[in-house]
């Protein structure tokens, strides 16, 4: 079936539907969403206004004043408009049978000259059911199409899915966000935020949604902060120094956070990095997450809530590869990146069968990495004992030298403000000892990680003794 003839048909199925009425509200790339109910027939049921505020002025006579036209603050306030202007307006005449919608987007498809990120901000507030609170879908999507009319088509199949999405399967939170790539595909389109809120959605936990789109492959990464919300990661990225640690953190222990606080310290003395914010990140990856097989979304979460109790920023995403998470960071800031590892990541990083999907093998690789004076902060680690760091570190012979040329040129910073008695500690060891009689892994983590663990029975944790 013919991705038009499928998107016309969701619109046909709205459209025919009469409990649904509302506004198309559309700025920046046309009115692409709206196209496809006019086209499918019978909208004079569904679309009680479809209007476009291209001129600024008009825009904010309509809305209000806006310092950024494509942000989600201005989407907001295109929904909180439309749909109280549907409310008072019609509430009285059919709200008994009606269920009152808003749809609207603020995009910017490709321009003639070209060169320019094509993004939006795309939403819907609705009633799934007369005289019912409402409701809200919020996304942010990224046109990934060469062509401006390619990237206007593709953002109106996104529209009549999230639309559709909103009002047939909104008592099912997974399957609404898959659907909204139908007739897509993922080279088209990126959904990098989703963000649902109101009395459908009062169970949902959001960053459940973020796990969810980049699982689905709609995003390569999703981001949230410490309070859950999710985060749009082009905008919390913009212009700032980033620090991140890709990690288990299961849970997450002193050693986590020892390497952090070290390894920001001489982060900030960077003096490319001065006058800059620098954002600090923990990044999991879906391969971590993968590792025993499905994800476990109650792993997922536990880990979540614990680097949350921490006041991390959570980094999900889908790149095994370290040079692919540097690609991405760079793509979205001009400020200084540094990435934080123990050694035995590291020596990880010179396994050649690692890179091996690369033409380039190794050393395209690390050329892909350390690009943009890219650097690692690297902690400590004990061998029989004894404290192994960068700069006693040996590496299989033949790559030796490798390692020495980038130690060289300062790729590897390393921690030398360690604690020697975190040295010892692994998580495994201290996930293995939480479901026991052994207490002694409550000295091993952050006290704001035992507390929460010990409350809410997390890995195991007998919360009875």
């Amino acid at each position: 079936m013919e991705a038009g003839t499928d998107t016309l048909q969701k619109a046909l199925q709205i459209n025919l539907d009469p409990r649904w009425y509302g506004t198309i509200a559309e700025i920046g790339a046309g009115q692409e969403v709206a196209r496809w109910f006019f086209r499918a027939g019978g909208a004079a049921g569904t679309v009680a206004k479809s209007m476009s505020a291209y001129d600024m002025s008009v825009s904010d006579a309509v809305y209000g004043k806006s310092d950024r036209y494509v942000s989600k603050g201005r989407l907001q306030a295109m929904l909180d408009h439309e749909y109280e202007l549907n409310v008072d307006r019609l509430g009285d005449e059919r709200g008994d049978e009606t269920a009152f919608f808003a749809f609207a987007d603020t995009v910017v498809a490709r321009s003639y000259r070209g060169g320019n990120e094509c993004h939006g901000w795309m939403g819907v507030k609705f009633q799934s059911h007369p005289r019912d609170e409402a409701s809200q879908i919020v996304l942010h999507v990224r046109m990934l199409d060469d062509e401006a009319a390619l990237q206007q088509e593709a953002l109106g199949v996104v529209g009549v899915n999230l639309l559709h999405a909103a009002f047939f399967t909104h008592h099912e939170p997974e399957r609404l966000v898959e659907s909204l790539l139908d007739r897509l595909t993922t080279g088209r389109i990126e959904i990098d935020m989703i963000e649902l809120r109101g009395i459908e959605f009062r169970a949902v936990d959001n960053r459940l949604m973020a796990l969810k789109l980049v699982q689905v492959g709609l995003s390569g990464a999703a981001m949230f902060a410490p309070d859950r919300q999710v985060l749009q990661p082009s905008e919390v990225l913009r212009k700032k120094a980033i620090l991140v640690e890709r990690g288990s953190f299961r849970p997450p222990t002193v050693v986590n956070i020892d390497m952090l606080e070290a390894a920001q310290a001489r982060f900030e003395a960077d003096p490319a990095v001065a006058g800059r914010d620098v954002l600090v990140l923990t990044e999991l990856t879906m391969a971590n997450l993968r590792a025993g097989g499905d994800v476990d979304r109650r792993d997922f979460l536990a880990r979540a809530d614990l680097l949350a109790a921490c006041g991390m920023t959570v980094l999900i995403s889908d790149f095994a590869a370290y040079h692919r998470l540097a690609a991405y960071l760079a793509w979205r800031t001009d400020g200084r990146i540094g990435m934080v590892m123990g050694l035995p990541s590291l020596i990880s990083l010179f396994d050649e069968a690692s890179h091996a999907q690369l033409p380039g093998g190794i050393l395209e690789s690390f050329g892909r990495l350390f690009k943009n004076e890219l650097r690692l902060f690297v902690y400590p680690m004990l061998d029989d004992g004894e404290v192994v760091t960068v700069d006693t570190v040996r590496v299989s012979p033949e790559l030796q030298p490798l390692y020495d040329y980038l130690a060289g040129r300062g790729s590897f910073v390393g921690l030398d403000e360690y604690k020697p008695e975190y040295l010892p500690i692994l998580s495994r060891d201290v996930l293995k000892r939480i479901p026991t009689e052994d207490e002694s892994w409550e000295s091993m983590v952050p006290v704001e990680v035992s507390e929460l663990i010990r409350k809410r029975g997390f890995f195991g944790y007998n919360r009875a003794r």
